[in-house]
């Protein structure tokens, strides 16, 4: 009897296991050198000098690097925008195809995920140049007298992105609506509210959990993306993923990379902060908490 009551103690433990081994060699461990580079000195020639430096961190607040942050997350902003404007609709005419159509529909959404991401961005780079497909289709159709100047541009930038992670938009809001009672849209119907009302005042705050997840799941990677930005954008407006890569492997200032490298991991701890507690809001978790 007390074998068998040891074994169900440690069952949860063993379970959990791997996954707590996996986060924390690969998540813990490099946070913790990460944070713990912030408060040092960077060596001659690179590295690390073990003696406290606290001008990492004011270094960090020169209007070069904040114009640098805000040209991040504006650009990061507006590819989450339009991933959401894109993705709610597709959502929702996925959730609500014949079942057959779904899967169908599913596949065809994570399709881009099964090619390489480079490959994907440099098919931007030919689609977008000068003698490009669209350059060729405006200029065909009587549009523009001469190509137009897409590539190297932020709307180079902002179509890449908006292409890479629309999926991680799209899968949440589409599980958030598929989740949804249809007998609460029939109820408000049945009450005599018109369709747009019953989108707003039911569907939409219900799935505003999947909604903000999508946008999390958008929002970080478009943040601290660095390859789409130099290939599409050209290397002319650098982003904050630029500047740590920059800071790590080209001017090997580990330390003030590092401060950098954390205030994006502070700015994504908040988010998920915030996601979860919306979503634990509107799930009703807390009223039974």
């Amino acid at each position: 009897m007390r074998g068998r009551v040891r074994r169900l103690r440690a069952e949860p433990f063993v379970l959990l296991g791997p996954g707590l081994a996996y986060l924390l060699v690969f998540l813990v461990v490099p946070l913790g050198l990460v944070l713990s580079y912030t408060v040092f000195k960077r060596g001659r020639f690179g590295g690390i000098v073990y003696e406290a430096n606290g001008g990492n961190f004011a270094r960090a607040a020169d209007p070069i690097y904040a114009d640098v942050l805000m040209h991040s997350v504006t650009l990061a902003l507006i590819t989450t925008v339009l991933a959401l404007l894109i993705g709610y609709p597709t959502a929702y005419v996925i959730a609500h195809l014949p079942a057959r159509w779904k899967a169908f529909a599913l596949v065809a959404v994570v399709l881009p995920f099964w090619t390489n991401f480079l490959i994907r961005t440099y098919a931007w780079i030919v689609l977008l140049n000068s003698q490009g497909l669209v350059n060729s289709a405006l200029i065909d159709l009587g549009l523009v007298d001469k190509p137009l100047q897409l590539l190297y541009t932020d709307g180079a930038i902002v179509t890449g992105l908006l292409y890479a992670y629309l999926p991680l938009m799209i899968l949440p809001l589409y599980s958030a609506i598929e989740r949804l009672d249809p007998q609460l849209r029939e109820a408000s119907a049945n009450l005599g509210a018109h369709p747009a009302r019953t989108f707003l005042s039911v569907t939409l705050p219900l799935t505003l959990p999947g909604t903000l997840t999508g946008c999390v799941f958008v929002f970080v990677p478009s943040l601290g993306n660095f390859v789409i930005p130099e290939l599409l954008g050209g290397g002319k407006r650098i982003m904050v993923g630029n500047l740590i890569r920059d800071q790590f492997l080209k001017a090997r200032d580990w330390p003030f990379g590092s401060v950098l490298a954390a205030a994006v991991v502070a700015v994504l701890i908040l988010l998920l902060t915030a996601q979860a507690w919306t979503a634990r809001r509107f799930s009703g978790e807390e009223d039974h908490a």
